[in-house]
């Protein structure tokens, strides 16, 4: 098959590289253009667009696919099949349809659950216990099309958003491979997502970010974790610099009494909440390396009984 694949960000790597290695002919990459990044704002390329530049893969970065002229320049590839992860970018019908068996979108949750932008995130802030990568037959709608087979992933009582990232993205590299050979065989399969059970991943706000000690304990650890390693869910430190927090646990036992953003005795760095309280097990002051709480402790001068802001 003639394949186009789009995609932009680290995740749609190893969906790019199942692509690569599927025996079909990857004749285009379709990802966002470079954009101002680092102290110096040079533009930086995308990862896949580096991927496929490596591959010897040629590379488009249109600003947009609604106008005439880029939906020309996709018809003309002669494509059987797009492939798309993470691309960022609105496909409109013209390009949904110029693909002969149209386009397949790798999408990091089991729709209809966390439609959207920020499903990764949004599984762990909300509590999941699991989630996954659906291949879905794409449509106009906000990842509304029917959906193929899905991989299913745990999620762990201290995984982050990042570590649950890299598990997603190797899963949908696997399942990009199983899903290329079905539909070259014919015995691929599609069903109509389910009408109940839909749920929509906003994009996270920066003011997500900041930790409210009010909150319960769960909250709280599920917001540190679901924000980790970006944008990081912070608090502050003597009420001036801001303190991200990258990964924490539940503590075990909380004394009576505790006000919310209390530091409680004993080892490492534990805060109470409005119900419970969080161990923090690694922080980031502002232009430092991650640490964990022993180094954090040495140079903050904080003092059981001290609040967090």
């Amino acid at each position: 098959m003639r394949l186009a694949f789009m995609g932009t960000p680290d995740f749609a790597v190893p969906v790019l590289r199942a692509c690569l290695a599927s025996g079909n002919e990857v004749v285009a990459v379709y990802t966002r253009a470079p954009r101002p990044a680092g102290r110096g704002m040079g533009e930086r390329k995308s990862p896949v667009h580096e991927a496929a530049e490596a591959a010897g893969i040629p590379v488009f970065t249109p600003r947009t696919l609604r106008d005439a002229d880029a939906q020309a320049a996709f018809a003309a590839h002669d494509l059987d099949l797009a492939v798309v992860a993470a691309y960022g970018l609105i496909l409109p019908k013209a390009v949904l349809d110029a693909p002969r068996k149209g386009c397949i979108n790798l999408h990091a949750s089991i729709l209809p659950r966390w439609r959207g932008a920020a499903p990764i995130q949004r599984a762990i802030m909300a509590g999941d216990m699991e989630t996954g990568v659906t291949v879905m037959q794409m449509s106009e709608g906000l990842d509304e099309g029917d959906m193929g087979p899905v991989a299913r992933v745990t999620i762990g009582p201290e995984t982050t958003a990042g570590e649950l990232h890299d598990a997603l993205a190797e899963a949908a590299g696997w399942l990009t491979s199983d899903v290329l050979a079905q539909i070259a065989d014919g015995t691929f399969r599609t069903l109509p997502q389910p009408e109940e059970g839909v749920t929509y991943a906003a994009k996270i706000d920066k003011a997500e970010a900041r930790i409210d000690w009010t909150r319960d304990a769960e909250t709280v650890d599920r917001q540190i974790r679901g924000l980790s390693p970006f944008p990081g869910a912070w608090f502050e430190l003597g009420g001036k610099e801001r303190v991200k927090v990258l990964r924490s646990r539940l503590a075990e036992e909380v004394p009576q009494g505790a006000v919310p953003g209390e530091m409680l005795a004993g080892a490492g760095l534990t805060v109470a909440c409005g119900a419970g309280a969080v161990r923090l097990l690694t922080l980031q002051r502002a232009g430092k390396q991650p640490v964990d709480a022993a180094a954090f402790l040495n140079g903050a001068r904080l003092s059981p009984g001290d609040r967090l802001g």
